[in-house]
Order: C-alpha cells, then sequence, then structure tokens
C-alpha cells in the first residue's frame, strides 16, 4: 500500500497497485485488512496520495471480485468515506479533486453492484444531505464491475464443507454416501438456525421501532394535566415495555458479532429506545 500510494510517485505506480490488488486476494483476511489501510490512505491530507488510494479502491474492486465488494458494502468502510466528503467531518478541508472521486465512484458501485444496497443507501443520504447535487458524469473507459455471479444456495457456501461434500458424493462407497446424506442434512440445519435467527432479529428490531414511534408521539403531544388518564396509562405501559425490550436487544447484539449491517441496525434501535425512555423520564 506504501509503494502504491506513495506521496513521491511521479505518476500512478501500476506495477504496486496491481501487486496490492493480488496480495489482498491471496490472504483469508485481505479484504478486511485492505479495506482498513485504503481508509486511512483516502483520508491522508495530501491530495496525491489520497487520489492514489482512490485509484488503488477503484481497481480492486475491478479485479477482487465478491469478498472485497462485500467488504466495501459495509457501514464500516463506507463511513471512512463519508468522512471524508461530508463538512462536518474532513470535508471542509478536502481537496475538491478528492471529493469528486469518491462520489465517482460511489456513484458507480450504486449502479454496476446494485446488490451491495448499503452503498446505494449511503450514496442516497449524501444525496439528501445535499452533498451530492447530481449525480457525476461517468469516463467512459470506467467499465462496471461484473455483474454478481448467479446466487447459490446459502448453505453451500460453506466452500471447506462444499469441497468435502463433492469429494463424498464422487465415491460409490456406501459410508461416503452415508457421510454425504448426514453432511447434507447438517447444513440444511445449520441454514435452517439461521434463517431463524435473522426473522427472530427482524421481527424483534420491527417491535422496538414502533413502540419507539408510539410513545415518541404521545410523549411529543403530552401536557401535565391536560393528557387523559387513560392515555397517561398507555403512555406508561410502552415506557415500560421499551425498558423491557433492552435486554433483549443486548442479547441479540452478542449474538451478531459476525455481521455488521445486522450490528448496525440492532445498535440503532437501541440508541432509539434509550432516547425515547430519557425523554418520557424528562417530560412525563
Amino acid at each position: 500500500i506504501d509503494k502504491a500510494t506513495n506521496p513521491l510517485n511521479k505518476d500512478l505506480d501500476w506495477d504496486g497497485i496491481n501487486a496490492f490488488c493480488e496480495q489482498l486476494n491471496k490472504e483469508l483476511e485481505g479484504p478486511p485488512l485492505a479495506t482498513r489501510l485504503l481508509a486511512h490512505k483516502i483520508q491522508s491530507p495530501q491530495e496525491w496520495e489520497a487520489i492514489q488510494a482512490l485509484t488503488v479502491l477503484e481497481s480492486c474492486m475491478k479485479s477482487c471480485g465478491k469478498r472485497f465488494h462485500d467488504e466495501v458494502g459495509k457501514f464500516r468502510f463506507l463511513n471512512e468515506l463519508i468522512k471524508v466528503v461530508s463538512p462536518k467531518y474532513l470535508g471542509s478541508r478536502t481537496s475538491e479533486k478528492v471529493k469528486s472521486k469518491i462520489l465517482e465512484l460511489m456513484y458507480s458501485w450504486t449502479l454496476g453492484l446494485p446488490h451491495e444496497v448499503k452503498i446505494s443507501e449511503a450514496y442516497q443520504m449524501l444525496k439528501k444531505q445535499g452533498i451530492v447535487k447530481c449525480d457525476p458524469k461517468l469516463p467512459e473507459d470506467s467499465p462496471f464491475p461484473p455483474p454478481p455471479p448467479r446466487p447459490k444456495n446459502i448453505i453451500f457456501d460453506d466452500e471447506e464443507k462444499s469441497k468435502i461434500l463433492a469429494r463424498l458424493l464422487k465415491s460409490s462407497h456406501p459410508e461416503d454416501l452415508r457421510a454425504a446424506n448426514k453432511l447434507i442434512k447438517e447444513m440444511v440445519q445449520e441454514d435452517q438456525k439461521r434463517m431463524e435467527k435473522i426473522s427472530k432479529r427482524v421481527n424483534a428490531i420491527e417491535e422496538v421501532n414502533n413502540n419507539v414511534r408510539l410513545l415518541t408521539e404521545m410523549v411529543t403531544n403530552y401536557s401535565k394535566g391536560e393528557t387523559t388518564e387513560s392515555n397517561e396509562d398507555l403512555m406508561k405501559e410502552l415506557y415500560q415495555r421499551c425498558e423491557r425490550m433492552r435486554p433483549m436487544l443486548f442479547r441479540l447484539a452478542s449474538d451478531t458479532e459476525d455481521n455488521d449491517e445486522a450490528l448496525a441496525e440492532i445498535l440503532q434501535a437501541n440508541d432509539n429506545l434509550t432516547q425515547v425512555i430519557n425523554l418520557y423520564k424528562q417530560l412525563v
């Protein structure tokens, strides 16, 4: 990364850029480590270093495939890009050239990688905030990343197990076929557990958000001595329900450590819950 983004480079160092892409493809932890390094370089106060880092990022997006796309499509990395263009953070002291390049890349990914929904959400948020006035014009020589591969059954995404399964199914020995059958059952059960977990999380967050919305509305319209007794009772009941939901969110968060986007949703719901509880205590 230092070679590919060296501020003393006269031109783009394509050997360094390609070597970085190759290295991250080889390493198991390549994508998360690469995005951390790139975020740091993109936020450099030196314009040329930041531009080179963005070129490295663009090259990786074109040549490093889904594992890298997934990492770039997480809030953790997108927030680092948003900091550079947002006047609230580094935007006021970042050059227009760097900001334009970031917006151009984000826009091209919203078109080329529609399944990475967080990228599109982040870009739309920048539009709402007025940071993106209109969609940038993309250079003609900038092809989008290839479309995502056809979705496979999620239960066969575990590469190690899939290889073992393929080997067992090719065998003509009865014990190998029995082992393959057992492995398929295990994989299906794992997938069912995963789906149950997701469903439980989605329902819990929806329930929290509904209670928060209703209690916020009632507390905002509350005025002492004028609110009916039944409404006060309802507010109290909603408040107690919100209090009971906090431990449930903590349990969900500890169950969801390996999923950044889900964790962000849970933490956001917890923030909303805390705010409305404090508002109720303060006003009612």
